[in-house]
């Protein structure tokens, strides 16, 4: 049995998270985190985890950026596991996730579905193939409340084609200002903010007379829950150390 604390636990995914959890036998939630208190939940909630006296092997975050610091001084302090889910993480503290993997185990996806990551391996696959001559363009799309822009995959997508292309390659954002062809050295990246969309991402190879597009549509927040659950029991005892899906999905 995996034990875990929930951070932003009565947040969308913090919902999804517990509804999941209560579904399985084998990882249970001993304690949540989260400023807003009214939702009744099975375990306690507290509006701090750094005033939580229960010990949990993993906990998953799903809060804040701002919160990053005192999730990991609980972790670190408690010998826990950590399932990092929050987006719109800065430079800074990626860097600080990283450190802390030399300490305890970290859990890191910008998506946690099995399909997107599927859909990165693919978008890798046909970079190696198409990159030389094909411009590349990431388009993705999310609901009217997200903050972050570009998301977290968007850039997980551009950043795995980068790495396997033969040029080095810059990230476009803002084309409008610009009175220029486009230059073959780059990737695009454009954000689209509207209604309840969960999550839509392409990419497309655009080349001479033809186009290739990869795409992913997620049509339920619980996908990724379930994604995170998985994590957990995975990070679960295991040596400090950096992990991420394609570990889990060896």
């Amino acid at each position: 049995m995996t034990n875990i604390i929930l951070c932003g636990c009565n947040g969308k995914m913090g919902r999804y998270v517990t509804s999941g959890v209560e579904s399985r036998d084998d990882i249970n939630i001993i304690a949540g985190v989260d400023l807003y208190d009214g939702i009744p939940n099975k375990y306690p909630v507290y509006k701090s985890i750094a005033d939580i006296t229960e010990k949990a092997d993993v906990v998953i975050d799903f809060s804040n950026p701002s919160a990053l610091q005192s999730v990991l001084d609980y972790c670190k302090a408690n010998s826990a596991g950590l399932v990092e889910c929050t987006t719109g993480l800065s430079e800074d503290q990626v860097k600080t996730l990283d450190a802390a993997g030399k300490v305890i185990p970290v859990f890191r996806s910008g998506n946690m579905s099995l399909g997107i990551n599927l859909v990165i391996e693919l978008a890798k696959t046909a970079a190696k193939v198409l990159g030389d001559s094909f411009d590349i363009e990431v388009v993705e799309a999310h609901h009217n409340q997200k903050l972050d822009a570009p998301s977290g995959t968007a850039y997980m997508i551009a950043d795995a084609v980068k790495d396997v292309l033969s040029e080095d390659v810059e990230y476009e954002y803002n084309r409008h200002d610009k009175s220029e062809k486009r230059p073959h050295n780059e990737i695009g990246i454009h954000s689209i903010r509207g209604g309840t969309i969960v999550g839509e991402h392409e990419i497309i190879f655009a080349g001479n007379d033809e186009i290739v597009s990869i795409s992913h549509s997620a049509r339920s927040k619980a996908l990724f829950s379930t994604g995170a659950i998985n994590a957990a029991i995975f990070i679960s005892g295991k040596e400090p150390g950096l992990y991420a899906m394609k570990d889990l999905l060896k």
